[in-house]
């Protein structure tokens, strides 16, 4: 086997094959799932994502082997079932921001006490389906967001006979220098409590009586690639630590979220182990070794595990462009529709430049009835109708956003084991995207 596409993509290779150079993921041809399962198609690397989840373990381990540390698997990533219970059967816990994203992860046998409810905007209903979950016990943490969620969480919580354990999300107003439709820890965004009200905030949670303050929460974006927003948001978190304790309000664990980016196209985040060693260093250093850290990676475990196949089925040359049109759509991969996100774009089985006519750049766009279904812009390939194409880096917020526009089924998944593939998805009927309609 070569070596791997990108520095993200160890399981990822071309190999060696009678009929020339194939693609492989872990050790799966990729071509023939492609023939099994069609296209567009979605498949995992176990391994890589295990792999990428020691990397959090190793950055952890001091506070692990003490039982004070957790990971979280941010659902919203890529929340299939046979994904939550792999992360649910490898220690992790889970971070939600639905009632829906609870009933997965106890469909997939997570435990509801590990898991950690965030979000802006959680409904009545949804906070007396945590409170009730577990048989009773509840889910581990509120990550609650505003003041009046406090009050609503109270008056939920003592209806039902219940304390809600809270955590309250802290504005840290740290740039994490990335897309805007993604930074959540600037005073401009939608998320949290202000720096400068936090320790009010707290003092009027620890006066209600249906809740009981347990931590500090911070989340500053996502597909972060630099170290320094995150020791920057940490200080912050712990200035507010020693205030909020210092006015008679013990913390049991502080949450610092998750956000750190993938490499998609040369982005060189800092590895995992190394970033949390960094920062539990500095936590210990200003003398909070007492502390449980909670962690919520979601892009990080998935985003470069996962490739989506899809076949050429047009080559279309214009005057000012070249169109390469796959039967993989902005439906399917809506990341470059809503962020103009790259994803690197290779053939499964690579053409000689002189089989296709020589390599033209085209416009890689799908099917959908939209000028902003676009995969890739001015992409250098030799293909020809009929070849497949595999969009990398595609494990996360790709298929958890997928959509039924211009009533397209919903790719299948296929999670890869070794030599082993399994199907962990089927591919959606137009019947099963309007099961829920009703005729006149």
């Amino acid at each position: 086997m070569t070596a791997p596409l990108l520095p993200g993509h160890p399981h990822l290779a071309y190999r060696a094959t009678a009929t020339g150079q194939d693609l492989h993921l872990e050790g799966v041809r990729l071509a023939d799932l492609a023939r099994t399962h069609g296209t567009p198609l979605f498949v995992y690397s176990q391994q890589a994502m295990l792999d990428a989840l020691a990397a959090y373990q190793r950055g952890l381990a001091s506070r692990l082997a003490q039982g004070k540390a957790r990971i979280c698997y941010a659902l919203k990533a890529n929340s299939s079932l046979a994904i939550l219970q792999l992360f649910a059967r490898a220690g992790c816990g889970f971070d939600i921001v639905s009632g829906g994203e609870l009933e997965r992860v106890l469909a997939a046998g997570g435990d509801p006490a590990r898991v950690i409810f965030s979000g802006v905007g959680k409904t009545r209903a949804e906070m007396r389906q945590a409170l009730n979950a577990g048989q009773g016990a509840g889910i581990g943490c509120f990550n609650v967001e505003s003041e009046a969620e406090l009050d609503v969480l109270n008056e939920v919580a003592t209806a039902l006979g219940k304390v809600a354990p809270v955590s309250i999300r802290v504005n840290p107003d740290v740039d994490a220098k990335t897309h805007p439709y993604i930074s959540t820890g600037l005073k401009g965004n939608k998320f949290g409590i202000a720096h400068e009200r936090a320790v009010a905030v707290y003092q009027h949670a620890a006066r209600l009586p249906g809740l009981k303050v347990v931590g500090i929460d911070c989340h500053i974006g996502s597909q972060i690639t630099e170290e320094r927003p995150y020791l920057d948001a940490l200080e912050r978190v712990l200035d507010l630590v020693e205030a909020i304790e210092a006015a008679g309000i013990p913390l049991h664990h502080i949450d610092l979220g998750g956000g750190l980016g993938i490499d998609y196209h040369g982005d060189t985040p800092p590895a995992a182990d190394a970033l949390w060693h960094k920062l539990l260093a500095r936590v210990d250093a200003r003398g909070h070794a007492d502390k449980a850290i909670f962690i919520e990676p979601g892009r990080s475990l998935v985003g470069n595990a996962g490739v989506c196949l899809t076949e050429v089925l047009y080559l279309k040359p214009g005057e000012q462009k070249n169109f390469c049109i796959v039967d993989a759509a902005m439906n399917d991969l809506p990341r470059p529709a809503m962020y103009e996100a790259y994803h690197q774009i290779v053939p499964l089985a690579p053409r000689e430049p002189a089989q296709a006519g020589g390599a033209v750049n085209y416009e890689v766009v799908g099917p959908i009835c939209e000028s902003g279904d676009w995969l890739g812009h001015d992409r250098a390939l030799s293909v020809q109708a009929g070849d497949q194409l595999a969009v990398l880096s595609a494990g996360a917020y790709c298929m958890s956003m997928a959509s039924n526009y211009n009533t397209r089924g919903r790719a299948a998944e296929v999670l890869v084991q070794g030599d082993q593939a399994i199907l962990i998805r089927q591919r959606e009927s137009a019947a099963d995207s309007f099961r829920h309609d009703i005729l006149l």
